[in-house]
């Protein structure tokens, strides 16, 4: 499992509005992202990182899973 790194001060919601989702980041919070997506850039497919309200996203927020697919090189 894929150890995921937070910055201090980070905050992310996720919302899904009819067919868009949409996710809302301060600076650490992007920053976060941009970084744990990197990481998973080089795990094998199949790997994802599940985020939810109980572990990284702000109260009401629509869980989501990022998952690496087949394709590209590692």
């Amino acid at each position: 499992m894929m150890k995921t790194e937070w910055i201090n001060g980070f905050e992310i919601r996720t919302a899904v509005n009819q067919d868009t989702v949409v996710i809302s980041a301060n600076r650490e919070g992007l920053l976060s992202l941009a970084a744990q997506l990197t990481k998973l850039a080089s795990e094998l497919p199949g790997s994802h990182i599940h985020y939810d309200e109980n572990n990284s996203l702000e109260e009401g927020s629509a869980e989501m899973i990022i998952e690496k697919i087949p394709g590209g090189s590692l």
